[in-house]
């Protein structure tokens, strides 16, 4: 006796089911069922984890359970496939027999999805028909169109159904389906009732019955938790009595005594599932179908593949090439060979070809590709893994037979035309996204389960905020930590009841995506291999299984992912040719420029790829990049494993030369030298294990993972062959083991030197550009963040303190993004509100074709009236942009509103269209002809100062060509430790602090309680963050547009973005006095005031530019103190530059004032 679950539904059927696959699976093996299949609405989603549970339960229980792969999918008699109607549709189970049958089945639940959704994927007869070999098939729930026949007393047309189903099948492959929950049909029928005719329809059609129970959840005890999910999916409060719910707690996971009782009058129904079981046979293959690469006539992969590597090595190391470089290539395309991949690394080549050909910026590689010689020679990367050190076995080892994974970036803006161009290639059918399932995290989970619960916003936020924001933490680890979350669960009921909601939810399926960059091409139509359905937002085809799994399936998966400083540097590039001639090719860019190693020593790193914000500058301050490895230890060390382990304090005391480096023994120098004796690298670990214990790479590639993953089983394995070969190859013992000892220490936290050494290259380039173009390349940078308020507010205040000044638009240099010009960078026309990219450019062909426009009166009579309106004008007039002409903003708009400037212009257009000839057009372009236009004179009348800066902001967002509260930084910085720009970067919270902005955007609201509450923009010069206040009617008169304010309260970051929490909002009254300057006191003795200190504390100050001066008191020997005003000038807020003159003077030497 035996039974095997077949209709099932796990976590798949999003928001329905509530099953995890590997429960199932388990509590298969628990209750000795030899199979248990799986079968979720409409979708294959789970079908690859479940054949890993299937392994993983085997592995851990010895018991096998065989995976039975299906779909309940939706059945419609609408052959046409009509989209006027909601269409009626029906259940229908299906289960792969064999791997014939489950290619029928990914074709047919493909069909359905791509091509005939509507409400649903909708799966006709003919379909049936077509894909029905090799797949078994049942009449599903009381949802079936059989079972809903025999509720309208048809039977006659139930066992005509019954009949064409089974003719779309092998004989004996079709069933009809009981189960038994103990409810009702619409008709009132019991399922025992409807389970008897069930039994008479098969038995007048020849075919044998199943037992089922269509569970949604794993025991009786989830049942409330799976209506939760369906709660959250439909969006209905728990108590809602009209909302969609299951009638009983009787769909779970039932066991075999339990099912034979449930359908006691059927024990055959029980019986035929195991013979169901017992007919499936199903393998998925793992066969590699990597697509077919286009070859040239006569040519072979291997062969073509061996062709462009030797091509690339000459290209690259010259010819001959040296006997190391092709040593090691012919070693490693042997590898490649072997393993069946020459056509991976040309198709990757011919789409980056491809890419560059067509000026799509491509980046140096990512990831441990850059290990290959190959790659390197084939120009998928770009750089030496000879000279740097690179080891091809990090990226694909001898020893294990695994899909390489080469990660490619290209241009955010271009991306899209590389995947389109894979399609041209190999097929659109035969490429495709990737979809991805995310997952009920805990903060999720408790905002979702309050929400059911119809508590009130407030409760869920109060404990998500207690739950905080460590990365993978779990409701669990919450209350085991936070002593103030476990009283509230002990102590307040309404917390309670939603942490236990919660807890019965969290890590299950909420919802898909598509991922980022994941794309998969394919040797044969996608659909051959991987059911496919259409994004739910995007409509764009994907699969239905998770990118973890296609590998595992033989598909090639590749990540194209969009890298914004490669649209940066192409900016930047076309800038410096545009303006000076010079062609930069970012490839061709040094990586040893002195220039741009002395612009990191600076700490002028903003807009630099990977290295901006204060950890590297503070590094940088401490240990000054000189070399090329330098920047690639920094990009390895500035993680939150080293920094918080004290592996970076420690590394920067031996490379300062303040602790001495050793290399435990001289053998190792080579491979420690250039991180100062420390373990910083992955390859690090693999290159010591190699030349001091005799390990293989392979073996040295298993030791690196096993130290990473802390397998501690196989680090024990390996630990002993270490010390054998270290003392077998003259190393003493003590030191194998104090080698190990550290290693395994540093492991935990030692990075990918390829990944390092490739992001390092694209560091190189930035800062070059930066060094070298520093108008063009900042400009390249704000023109990569139009539209991004709070990223422009703190690029434009980086380029102003670094003497970059950003200037507001012109019509005569500005072009369509932020321009570098001689004196600046000029803000984009399109970034001026209401002047759209057609405009803009026309504006630039009108100047660049008949010269700079001279006034508004000229710009209007020569650029076509369709081209912009009096909003247009009224905007580029209030953002600066006809400043250059000589008139005054607010003369400017007097024209507009008070002359006939523009009707005359329009009249003129109109004039011109039906071929009259005006006198303004027969001579206005004659200088002695004595007519010309009166345009007024210049009047000097503007504005006051504030109002042409709110002007700014309404029509630029920002403010650009100044800042209200830019003459009182240094007051301000004396009120807050806190500029708002800096709490952008930051994650955790602030319990009290007081915070000084001027305020704007104020929206008032009444709360619950009936009273009111207010939001608003609190802004400095660096940036902006929204703020929240509960008593407004205590802080209304602070509480306004434009008011310069000290806000008492706390801040809170989370995922849903940052802001103030406000308790008290005070006006700031600032008068000219505030506006001085302040400046940073030096105090330090003569005897601690060397030549070494001078040098180093001016390179410190230069690292922290700002509009603050400096002035040192040294105290002499004799008493008598010596003052100096340094020739600089700092940003004297700075916590780091404080930190850093501590460091170097010791005792606190410094004074703001």
């Amino acid at each position: 006796m035996a039974f095997v679950h077949l209709h099932n539904h796990t976590e798949y059927s999003l928001l329905d089911g509530h099953t995890h696959i590997y429960d199932m699976v388990k509590r298969a093996a628990d209750l000795d069922m030899p199979a248990v299949a799986i079968s979720d609405h409409g979708v294959m989603s789970g079908v690859p984890q479940l054949c890993e549970m299937c392994d993983k339960v085997e592995e851990e229980t010895g018991k096998r359970v065989k995976p039975i792969y299906g779909c309940e999918v939706y059945f419609t008699i609408d052959e046409e496939l009509r989209k006027d109607t909601k269409p009626k549709l029906y259940h229908l189970l299906l289960l792969a027999k064999t791997n014939e049958g489950y290619h029928n089945l990914v074709r047919l639940v493909s069909e359905s999805h791509v091509d005939n959704f509507y409400y649903k994927p909708r799966t006709t007869f003919s379909m049936l028909q077509k894909y029905g070999k090799g797949i078994i098939g049942s009449s599903a729930c009381i949802a079936g169109i059989i079972p809903k026949l025999l509720d309208n007393r048809q039977v006659d047309e139930a066992v005509e159904w019954a009949k064409k189903f089974a003719s779309c099948f092998e004989p004996g492959d079709f069933y009809i389906e009981l189960q038994n929950q103990g409810i009702r049909t619409d008709a009132g029928f019991t399922q025992t009732e409807l389970n008897h005719m069930l039994t008479d329809v098969a038995k007048a059609a020849g075919l044998k019955t199943i037992a089922t129970n269509d569970f949604h959840y794993l025991t009786r005890e989830d049942a409330r938790a799976q209506d939760y999910m369906l709660c959250i999916g439909t969006g209905a409060a728990f108590n809602d009595a009209n909302r969609m719910r299951f009638e009983n707690d009787q769909f779970y996971m039932k066991t075999e005594e339990e099912m034979r009782e449930a359908l006691k009058d059927f024990p055959e129904a029980c019986d035929n599932t195991v013979e169901v079981a017992e007919k499936v046979n199903v393998v998925l293959e793992r066969d590699s179908i990597l697509p077919r690469f286009p070859l040239p006539e006569g040519e072979t992969e291997e062969s073509y593949f061996r062709k462009r590597v030797q091509e690339g090595l000459i290209k690259h190391y010259g010819d001959p090439v040296p006997q190391e470089a092709q040593e090691r290539a012919d070693y490693e395309m042997g590898i490649i060979i072997q393993q069946g991949f020459p056509a991976y690394f040309l198709i990757v080549q011919e789409y980056i070809e491809w890419a560059r050909n067509q000026g799509i910026g491509v980046g140096p590689g990512r990831g441990s590709a850059a290990g290959a010689i190959v790659a390197y020679a084939m120009d998928i990367t770009a750089l030496d893994p000879l000279s740097n050190g690179l080891l091809f076995e990090r990226f694909l080892s001898p020893e294990r037979v695994e899909m390489p994974d080469i990660d490619v970036d290209f241009e955010q803006g271009r991306r899209e035309e590389v995947i389109n161009h894979i399609k041209d290639v190999y097929g659109e059918d035969h490429v495709s996204q990737v979809i991805t399932f995310g997952t009920l995290q805990a903060k999720n989970a408790v905002r979702d389960a309050a929400r059911v619960l119809d508590y009130p916003y407030s409760t869920g936020d109060k404990i998500t905020k207690m739950i905080g924001d460590e990365l993978g933490i779990t409701i669990d680890k919450a209350l085991a930590t936070n002593p103030d979350l476990k009283k509230a669960y002990d102590t307040e009921e309404d917390v309670k009841a939603v942490i236990d909601a919660a807890l019965s939810i969290e890590g299950h399926v909420r919802g898909e995506g598509v991922h980022a960059c994941a794309t998969i091409i394919c040797r044969d139509p996608m659909s051959d291999h991987v059911p496919m359905k259409r994004d739910t937002k995007g409509g764009g085809i994907i699969t239905q299984y998770d990118g973890h799994y296609t590998p595992e399936l033989g598909l090639l998966k590749m990540d194209f992912l969009g890298l914004r400083t490669l649209d940066v540097l192409t900016i930047a590039c076309r800038n410096i040719e545009q303006r000076f001639g010079t062609k930069v090719i970012p490839e061709d860019i040094p990586i040893d420029d002195e220039g741009a190693f002395k612009l990191m020593q600076s700490g002028n790193m903003d807009g630099l790829f990977q290295v901006e914000g204060a950890l590297y500058v503070s590094l940088f301050a401490r240990l000054p990049p000189t070399r090329f490895s330098d920047i690639v230890a920094s990009i390895a060390l500035n993680r939150p494993g080293p920094l918080e382990s004290g592996m970076v304090e420690d590394y920067i005391k031996v490379a300062s030369g303040k602790t001495s480096i050793h290399y435990y023994d001289e053998r190792l120098r080579p491979i420690l030298e250039e991180t100062y004796g420390t373990m910083v690298y992955q390859e690090q670990i693999m290159q010591i294990s190699m030349a001091m214990s005799g390990f293989s790479a392979g073996k040295a590639d298993k030791l690196r993972k096993a130290m990473g993953k802390k397998k501690l089983d196989i680090m024990r394995l390996l630990q002993a062959d270490w010390n054998t070969g270290a003392v077998e190859n003259g190393y003493s013992l003590e030191i194998a083991k104090q080698i190990w000892e550290d290693a395994e220490k540093f492991a935990k936290y030692a990075f990918n030197k390829s990944h390092s050494a490739a992001y390092a290259i694209l560091v190189m380039r930035t800062a070059y550009l930066k060094a070298h173009y520093p108008n063009d390349f900042m400009a390249a940078v704000l023109s990569s963040y139009m539209g991004n308020t709070d990223r422009l507010i703190r690029y434009i205040a980086s380029c102003n303190h670094n003497g970059t000044p950003v200037l507001q638009p012109d019509i005569n240099s500005s072009n369509e993004e932020f321009t570098p010009v001689e004196e600046g960078i000029r803000f984009g026309l399109v970034g001026v509100r209401g002047v759209g990219r057609n405009v803009a450019e026309a504006i630039i062909a009108e100047r660049e074709a008949n010269g700079p426009f001279t006034s508004l009166h000229d710009f209007v009579n020569r650029l076509d009236t369709k081209c912009y309106n009096r909003k247009t004008l009224e905007a580029l007039i209030k953002g600066g942009a006809f400043d250059s002409t000589g008139y005054t903003r607010k003369q400017l708009m007097y024209f507009i509103d008070e002359t006939p400037l523009l009707e005359s212009a329009s009249k003129r257009q109109k004039d011109r269209e039906r071929g009259q000839v005006s006198m303004f057009d027969l001579f206005g372009d004659d200088p002695d002809s004595g007519f010309e236009e009166e345009i007024p004179e210049p009047d000097g009348v503007e504005w006051p100062k504030r109002q042409l800066l709110s002007f700014e902001k309404e029509i630029m967002k920002i403010y650009v060509s100044d800042h209200p509260l830019r003459p009182y930084e240094g007051t301000i910085a004396r009120m807050t430790k806190f500029s708002i720009g800096d709490l952008a970067e930051r994650t955790k919270e602030i319990k009290s602090a007081v915070f000084v902005g001027m305020i704007s955007n104020v929206v008032t609201k009444l709360t619950k309680r009936g009273t009111k509450m207010a939001t608003f923009t609190l802004e400095d010069t660096t940036g902006h963050v929204e703020c929240i206040c509960f008593k407004y009617d205590d802080n209304v008169e602070a509480i306004q547009e434009d008011a310069i304010v000290k806000v008492k309260g706390k801040f809170e970051a989370n995922d849903r973005g940052n802001q103030i929490m406000a308790f008290e909002v005070e006006v700031i009254e600032l008068n000219e006095a505030d506006a001085r300057p302040s400046h940073l006191e030096l105090r330090v003795a003569m005897a601690d005031f060397d030549q070494s200190k001078s040098l180093r504390l001016n390179r410190i100050l230069k690292s922290y530019p700002g509009r603050d001066g400096v002035v040192l008191f040294v105290q002499q020997n004799d008493g008598h103190k010596f003052r100096a005003e340094l020739p600089v000038s700092v940003d004297s807020r700075s916590q780091i530059l404080r930190s850093e003159i501590q460091e170097l003077f010791g005792p606190r030497v410094w004074r703001a004032s």
